[in-house]
């Protein structure tokens, strides 16, 4: 019998920023650790991933971190928590140990990487993790059974069922009933698509619009897509084997992530037919253009921005948007449709149409059913989708006891196998990552720049003489992003002569109340502006002696 915790340190009420931790007699079990992309309104921000100071605290608990695929909201935090915790052993199958290892190149981390086949039972401290095959986006896709005592808690990732998807993308729907009969404890399944009635597949094939483009437009095809959506490549690459076009994969990581699958023979095309970036204005070619990870669009933003060295979009192209649109991320999508239009070039976008391999409420009860758990926890998703997952398990028999509707951070706890009241809650937040840089970029950095990009910034600039305290130099006025200076140069004159009072009453001979000067200064000066303007710029005031 054991004590077991189970709670989210990100993926709750959220799309991405996945990170589940098991608790199982003091032992740690991660599920993912993923990335969410930052939202229009994140000014600068390129993603955002979990805090995980938990795990940092607690690091000589962990097992291991279990990873279900190789998309950023399962892996893309790893880079970042790695630099904290260079012993984290990651477990993951063989494909997607290999999109980690490209995704962290800078990082000596293949003592860390333990690979995971399918159906193989392997111990991990005092329990044991089984992984079963599933159907997703990415082939050797895993759900990962955590075996306990008191049964097993399930963790399913991200999946559908489709018949169609075979080989490596295919479903062992057998050993997901032979768990469910074994006894299972609490079920964790994705909730995304939990409002969609019906299965997801076959909703989600994209072959024959795919076929539609390329037989309806002779010219060049620009499709843009996530580097790690390897079924909708296959798609593609199925299709272009009937014509006799040619690739062309703009990204160093996309190309490489295509030709080691096709090696594994994960994905079937011919390699001869891949030809390099120099070749990308043949008549007819097929533009594969990739996204920087923590940046959707980026490449495309890049093209139509005209900075790209190797192509322009022309009136002729057309242009497949094979990337789904995450929400947050609306406004930047329309932006370059708009900009596609302007253009003149064709436009088909996929997710109009077409769902991503996640989980309606068909795929959910059909999970429900082979599994029969104890108890039901809805995970990955918006709480609209979560409540939805929930709602769809009380139309079979579950009832609100044995349904886990939670927050991040909010603590599931069994005790011999029974659920039992917490009111535990562990520290969970956002850390906003700005470039390299692995430093939460914080609230406050926000808050300014939110104000810089909307009233802009004013910088007032003096020179006092060390020893007499004298003004050398009368304060000096520099702008950018508030006004138009040579519209408002009586504004400036105006703002400049009230610095030059602010100081000269507050130097008395030889002192100087500089904070007093500084603050006095941003005052005045704001309610100047905002009598003027109805703007509050930012305000930096400079002051140095000679």
């Amino acid at each position: 019998m054991s004590k077991i915790k189970i709670f989210a340190l990100g993926g709750l009420n959220e799309i991405g920023k996945n990170m589940y931790v098991v608790d199982v007699d003091n032992e740690l079990y991660i599920f993912e650790a993923g990335l969410k992309y930052a939202s229009d309104d994140l000014l600068g921000i390129d993603y955002i991933i979990p805090n995980y100071d938990y795990l940092i605290e607690n690091k000589e608990r962990i097992k291991g971190c279990f990873i279900t695929h190789g998309h950023d909201e399962q892996i893309g935090a790893l880079e970042d928590i790695l630099s904290a915790l260079p012993d984290l052993k990651i477990y993951a199958g063989k494909f997607t140990l290999e999109i980690i290892k490209q995704n962290i190149r800078d990082k000596n981390i293949n003592n860390n990487l333990v690979e995971i086949k399918a159906n193989q039972n392997i111990k991990v401290g005092k329990n044991s993790i089984f992984a079963i095959p599933v159907s997703h986006s990415l082939p050797d896709s895993y759900l990962y059974v955590l075996n306990t005592d008191d049964g097993g808690i399930v963790f399913t990732g991200n999946f559908v069922f489709d018949p169609t998807m075979t080989g490596p993308y295919k479903t062992d729907i057998g050993k997901l009933a032979y768990v469910g009969k074994q006894g299972v404890l609490c079920l964790m399944a994705e909730s995304r698509y939990a409002d969609l009635k019906g299965f997801t597949s076959p909703h989600h094939r994209a072959r024959g619009v795919l076929r539609e483009a390329l037989s309806k437009n002779p010219g060049r095809i620009l499709l843009n897509i996530f580097e790690t959506q390897i079924y909708r490549i296959q798609e593609l690459f199925t299709e272009i084997s009937n014509t006799n076009r040619n690739v062309v994969i703009m990204g160093k990581d996309l190309e490489e992530i295509i030709i080691k699958a096709i090696d594994m023979k994960l994905i079937k095309f011919d390699k001869e037919r891949i030809k390099n970036i120099h070749n990308v204005n043949e008549e007819g070619i097929i533009v594969i253009v990739s996204n920087e990870r923590e940046k959707p669009y980026s490449s495309l933003k890049r093209i139509l921005r005209g900075s790209d060295k190797f192509i322009n979009l022309k009136e002729e192209d057309t242009v497949v948007i094979a990337s789904p649109i995450y929400e947050g991320n609306e406004l930047t999508s329309t932006k370059i449709f708009n900009s596609i239009a302007k253009v003149g070039s064709n436009l088909v976008i996929l997710s109009k149409h077409f769902l991503s391999p996640h989980a309606s409420e068909e795929d959910l009860l059909m999970m429900l059913n082979l599994m029969q758990p104890k108890y039901y926890f809805p995970v990955t998703g918006e709480y609209r989708h979560q409540v939805e997952n929930a709602n769809a398990a009380k139309r079979i028999g579950y009832n609100d006891d044995n349904i886990l509707l939670k927050l991040n951070g909010m603590v599931v706890e069994f005790d011999n196998g029974k659920l039992v009241n917490s009111d535990e809650v562990i520290k969970t937040d956002d850390v906003l990552i700005d470039g390299t840089s692995s430093n939460d970029v914080g609230d406050l950095v926000l808050k300014d720049r939110e104000l810089l990009s909307e009233n802009g910034i004013v910088v007032v600039t003096a020179t006092l003489d060390k020893k007499t305290k004298e003004i050398l130099s009368e304060p000096h006025i520099v702008t950018k992003g508030f006004i138009f200076v040579k519209d408002n140069i009586d504004m400036l004159k105006e703002s400049e002569k009230i610095c030059l009072e602010v100081m000269k009453e507050n130097i008395k001979g030889s002192y100087v109340d500089y904070l007093k000067i500084k603050l006095n200064i941003r005052e005045k000066l704001g309610k100047y502006y905002y009598h003027e303007t109805q703007c509050r710029p930012m305000i930096i005031v400079v002051m140095q002696e000679i």
